[in-house]
């Protein structure tokens, strides 16, 4: 590979990385903003604010060619499923458990889209990938064993509302799965910059009739400035991953690209920790040092084939 190819690899690596982190850390800060706004009203303006900084994307550039009706629907699912449905599994789900219990179980993204993609994509997955996720998985997993800390219980509410919080995770799971599977499709024919626009529009007009229905009867005079900003940064935040896993999909397979959401629960156990004051200890000092390992596993570069 060109110094160029291995140059242009490695951002995307990075771009892959830092997309899946900082949904991580997204998916931490809405355990706060969800206990201010109901959760259908914090997804229309978290699309509503994302969708405003991405206007100019929305025109078609001319080296792209119309979109057909097969390109509408994939955008549609990408829109309904990874923006949409994610949205409200995630939020619900880490305020009935935490951040770091979110972390637990969204460590199970990169073997649901290493399955998916072999299926839907016919990839095959190397032995180093499947190492890489088998990695991710048994790391992210000790925080299981670590148990959550009395507080955070008390935050989640009774014992079956904890539980409710992790089924609500697992289908945000299937979601993000999905979500790199199409993704990697769409790839192919719109640019990472128009798929993340379109995405954010679709994701407002989805959220739009319950968030306007929850914003008629929302005290916003309520909300201090403190949260105001904390809500900004998150539309925001939160809408530029779209452009920053799309730009690194674009080179990547979706089944090794799928390895770098470890970065999720990462992310979402960082923020829940120092932010959230979630317990954090030797276990999961353990579990993200597998993490990263696996991290390693999935990003270093092949060794070249010997010739004959």
């Amino acid at each position: 590979m060109s110094t160029d190819g291995k140059r242009g690899l490695l951002l995307s690596y990075g771009s892959l990385a830092a997309s899946m982190f900082v949904v991580g850390a997204c998916v931490a800060l809405s355990k706060p903003l969800a206990a201010v706004f109901p959760v259908f009203l914090l997804g229309w303006l978290r699309f509503g604010i994302g969708g405003a900084g991405m206007l100019h994307w929305l025109r078609r550039p001319s080296s792209e060619p119309p979109l057909t009706r097969r390109v509408h629907l994939l955008m549609f699912l990408e829109a309904f499923i990874g923006s949409f449905l994610f949205t409200v599994f995630m939020v619900l789900g880490v305020s009935y458990s935490g951040a770091v219990a979110a972390g637990v179980v969204m460590s199970a993204i990169p073997a649901a889209i290493a399955v998916l993609s072999w299926v839907v994509l016919r990839e095959t997955i190397s032995l180093r990938v499947l190492a890489a996720i088998a990695c991710a998985i048994s790391g992210i997993a000790l925080l299981a064993l670590a148990g959550p800390g009395s507080s955070e219980i008390a935050s989640a509410g009774s014992h079956r509302d904890h539980w409710l919080g992790y089924a609500l995770l697992c289908g945000a799971v299937l979601c993000e799965a999905c979500y790199a599977v199409i993704g990697k499709r769409l790839t192919t024919v719109l640019s990472s910059r128009r798929i993340s626009a379109l995405m954010n529009l679709w994701g407002f007009a989805l959220m739009l009739p319950a968030g306007a229905w929850t914003a008629w009867q929302f005290d916003f005079g309520a909300v201090s400035w403190a949260v105001w900003g904390l809500l900004v940064f998150y539309g925001l935040a939160s809408s530029w991953t779209i452009w920053l896993w799309m730009t690194g999909l674009s080179r990547v397979p979706a089944s090794r690209a799928g390895v770098f959401t470890v970065m999720l629960p990462v992310g979402s156990a960082c923020v829940g920790v120092w932010m959230l004051g979630e317990p954090f200890g030797s276990a999961q000092t353990l579990a993200f040092a597998l993490a990263l390992l696996g991290l390693l596993l999935a990003a270093w570069p092949a060794k070249p084939a010997r010739l004959a």
